[in-house]
């Protein structure tokens, strides 16, 4: 499986179903309103102006977007400008596929393209297989902020991975 970079679009429709299934019916965004076409053309537009991918990965038989990926500023100052962090979403027809490996492999690719140093991703402390891929890539536990958010009716822990790049080479403060 090879991620393609997803475009507005071809993909918006797409991500956008996958975001808001993600919203309503997991913790895996701690939103409570599913988003618009417009959001996610903002999204879309907010990634392309940073220089952050969009990775997606589409179904060979019918073309539909199985899943995508990207990152973003881990923070906004500027001694942050080496961490990213990461999400991934798989539409829920497509999990326990390899679908999310495939895209955080190619995320990781991405970031020591780009010189990145850190890779951060949140997760829900109870999302088992989420915790159990990244650490299979070689994340580690970061720490973990409890009762972080509250969805479901139930306060919600929220578990920080990381995984550290050789990159950059050479590292500056600008």
């Amino acid at each position: 499986m090879t991620p393609i970079e997803c475009r507005f679009d071809a993909h918006g429709d797409a991500v956008l179903a996958i975001f808001n299934d993600a919203i309503l019916h997991t913790t895996a965004l701690y939103e409570y309103q599913p988003r618009t076409l417009a959001f996610v053309e903002g999204w879309f537009d907010a990634k392309r102006a940073g220089g952050y991918p969009v990775l997606g990965l589409c179904d060979d038989a019918t073309g539909r977007l199985m899943g995508f990926a990207s990152y973003g500023p881990f923070r906004p100052h500027a001694a942050f400008r080496y961490s990213v962090e990461h999400s991934v979403y798989v539409d829920g027809d497509f999990r326990q596929r390899g679908v999310a490996r495939a895209l955080m492999q190619g995320l990781i690719e991405r970031a020591e393209q780009q010189h990145y140093h850190t890779l951060v991703g949140g997760i829900d402390a109870d999302n088992a297989a989420s915790i159990a891929l990244h650490e299979k890539l070689g994340f580690t536990h970061a720490g973990t902020v409890r009762e972080a958010g509250f969805k479901f009716g139930r306060w919600l822990d929220l578990a920080f991975y990381q995984r550290v790049l050789a990159t950059p080479n050479h590292p500056v403060e600008t």
